[in-house]
């Protein structure tokens, strides 16, 4: 299953809806008084919609990549961005950094998908009105990374790995010394995991802890040593087990936004697969069934990314993710 220019358009509209939609909202904010009642349109007039500020970054990050893929969608596009990323705004979301009590805001998750927005704006007249944001994000990792003794292994925002794999993605092109940071605190957290056994899902989760884990090696260690490693984390994955990691997740209530997560869940998983067995050889033995695998997870979710906001805000993002990865 790959990315069409329908389903591409498709994706496009369902982004455009959201990311100037300003309600509902869930805001992560920490008042510092009872005065300090500004509305989350005040504080984030860049990142207001799409129901919470990380679902709104990345709802642009996958219109700059619908833009890029499809440039004939930058007509629908380009008339929001040019008054979304303006310099007075992008101030007041820069400013927003230094307010006290803000130093946990959005991390890790906010923070990686902010730099991957950065680099989906490059070549856009938009990419260095965000580069003041991105600095400032790149040195909170920084600052951050060598606190974090410990991996967080949920599967929701707070996870590292997956913020790991963003934030290298985009460090190795534009902050090669964060990049040397990820790859240390990567293999210091999960180097010696061995035999991975997958209690899996979370109720909520939309992330795999397991596969953003493998993920995120597959990002900081070469071709040879990522396959010794993954054959030891999950050295039964050719024959399909843990068996959780194979089997997609079944949502009971889209309607619900923690078991909506569901959904993503199955594109996230899609998206791992497809990029850890590229980074195998074609010879080994998991390099077929993880893309059969991808193609039933992403089958079992594909058609519930739009209905219900409690996925439409942010379901496409991940959609794509699965669609646009290597296919086997």
């Amino acid at each position: 299953m790959i990315l069409t220019p329908e389903l591409a358009a498709k994706f496009a509209r369902i982004a455009l809806g959201h990311v100037a939609h300003a309600y509902p909202h869930k805001a992560d904010h920490v008042s510092n008084s009872a005065a300090d009642t500004a509305s989350h349109t005040e504080l984030h007039p860049v990142f207001f919609g799409s129901f919470d500020w990380h679902s709104c970054v990345h709802g642009w990050w996958l219109l700059f990549r619908l833009r890029a893929a499809y440039p004939d969608l930058a007509g629908s596009i380009d008339p929001l961005a040019a008054t979304t990323f303006t310099a007075e705004k992008l101030a007041v979301e820069l400013a927003y950094l230094d307010r006290p009590n803000s130093g946990g805001f959005e991390r890790p998750y906010g923070w990686a998908w902010l730099l991957a927005l950065h680099g989906a704006a490059a070549g856009t007249e938009w990419g260095p009105r965000l580069d003041p944001l991105a600095r400032a994000f790149a040195a909170r990792f920084a600052a951050f990374l060598p606190k974090a003794t410990y991996p967080i292994r949920t599967g929701s925002h707070a996870n590292t790995a997956f913020a790991s794999v963003l934030a290298h993605d985009w460090a190795a092109v534009h902050d090669p010394a964060l990049a040397g940071q990820i790859t240390a605190r990567v293999t210091g957290w999960y180097g010696g995991d061995r035999d991975a056994q997958a209690w899996e899902p979370d109720g909520d989760a939309f992330l795999s802890p397991v596969l953003c884990e493998a993920l995120a090696m597959s990002r900081v260690l070469p071709g040879t040593e990522f396959t010794a490693w993954f054959d030891a984390f999950l050295p039964r994955a050719p024959a399909r087990e843990p068996a959780a990691l194979f089997t997609p997740a079944v949502p009971s209530d889209r309607s619900d936004g923690k078991i909506a997560h569901l959904d993503g869940l199955n594109f996230s998983r899609a998206w791992c697969w497809r990029e850890i067995a590229a980074k195998l050889s074609p010879a080994h033995p998991l390099y077929t069934v993880a893309e059969s695998t991808a193609g039933a997870h992403i089958a079992a979710s594909i058609d519930h990314v739009a209905g219900d906001y409690a996925g439409e805000h942010w379901l496409a993002t991940f959609a794509f993710l699965a669609l646009t990865s290597p296919s086997l």
